[in-house]
């Protein structure tokens, strides 16, 4: 009785170790920052300071190439886990040809942003950014879009749950993080920071967009299926490339604005 009270004893220990090493060690998986560098100014580019009551959450700006416009549509861009506010700078000159503004939000922890990365924290950066920009003077509250890839869906879906946004993109984007956690043996109940993206959107009932890679062995594509499903008459397409290996679908995201009239009038036709 003693060999296995002994034996009881040290697997529980065994066990309550690797439960509180996947507890500690989650956010480091989850959140793999790059190294820190402060946000980039200049090239038409504004660094803005979002809610400086909570510490000060981190955005960059990037105005219309269309300065004759009173009040320009914006998107609102969440990246992925592993990428910066910066790495995104080049890649919407495209929809700053078509007359709209960029806010590209950077979280809590990533690069100059104060903080930690957290659902929490990141929501928070997400609904200050919403509110940043429907304050500013150069946009059109009218007309602001959210966009989310990969782990930006959580943001912006929950953006999209409290704030009204014009319409919805979610690019590489998962249901919730315990589908996730599950394929690499973290049980549900333990998973700290859900990101639920399907509850969200079903207190959302406004455009949204789902593109996902039909190659995505990171988040399988049934998972932007099933996010597509929550909302009705949302466009789901599918694309033939990766998680991270996926070009812009601007013709996709193009005609999916204008088909809801949120367009610029004047605006380039589709890429």
């Amino acid at each position: 009785m003693l060999k296995l009270a002994i034996l009881v004893f040290v697997a529980s220990g065994f066990l309550l170790l690797m439960l509180s090493a996947a507890w500690g060690l989650q956010r480091g998986v989850l959140f793999p920052a790059p190294p820190a560098r402060p946000l980039t100014a200049g090239r038409g580019v504004e660094p803005v300071v979002l809610d400086r009551a909570r510490g000060g959450y981190q955005a960059l700006f990037l105005p219309s190439y269309e300065p004759t416009q009173a009040r320009a549509p914006v998107v609102i861009f969440a990246h992925g886990n592993g990428e910066l506010a910066d790495d995104w700078i080049d890649e919407f000159a495209v929809m700053r040809d078509w007359g709209w503004a960029v806010l590209l939000l950077e979280y809590p922890g990533y690069g100059g942003s104060p903080g930690a990365p957290s659902e929490s924290s990141i929501r928070q950066a997400a609904l200050a950014a919403f509110d940043w920009a429907a304050a500013d003077p150069r946009i059109d509250a009218a007309r602001m879009v959210a966009y989310g890839r990969s782990i930006g869906g959580g943001a912006t879906a929950q953006m999209a749950a409290a704030r009204p946004v014009a319409a919805l993109i979610l690019e590489s984007a998962f249901t919730s993080t315990r589908p996730l956690a599950a394929r690499y043996g973290v049980p549900g109940w333990l998973v700290r920071d859900l990101f639920d993206n399907l509850e969200a959107l079903r207190r959302y009932r406004g455009p949204l967009l789902v593109v996902h890679g039909t190659d995505d062995r990171l988040i399988p594509i049934g998972e932007g299926r099933a996010l597509a499903d929550a909302v009705p008459s949302a466009e789901f397409h599918a694309l033939p490339c990766g998680h991270n290996d996926c070009p812009r679908p601007w013709g996709i995201i193009h005609s999916f604005l204008a088909s809801h009239h949120l367009l610029s009038a004047g605006a380039p036709s589709s890429p």
